[in-house]
């Protein structure tokens, strides 16, 4: 299963929204993926996502393989979703 989205948070990827990310992808059984500009990394680590060094408005492609991918892409893009500084 495969999702693109777009960051919108205005500061990007940083270190609070990958953490929360990995987090997230951590409640799930499923292997997630998450791709850009051709660069593949483990979604369920703050460091490789921070190494994305994705700005506002890059395109990730999110990539979920197992028994709750559907699941884990809808919070996930969810969670990408939001552009408040907080995230």
């Amino acid at each position: 299963m495969q999702r693109i989205v777009t960051i919108t948070n205005p500061q990007g990827l940083h270190l609070r929204p990958s953490m929360a990310f990995a987090q997230l992808a951590e409640q799930f059984q499923c292997n997630v993926t998450v791709t850009l500009d051709g660069r593949s990394v483990n979604g369920k680590s703050i460091w490789d996502l921070i190494s994305l060094e994705a700005l506002a408005g890059s395109e990730l492609t999110l990539e979920a393989d197992g028994p709750d991918a559907v699941e884990a892409l809808e919070a996930l893009a969810a969670l990408l979703a939001r552009d408040t500084p907080e995230n």
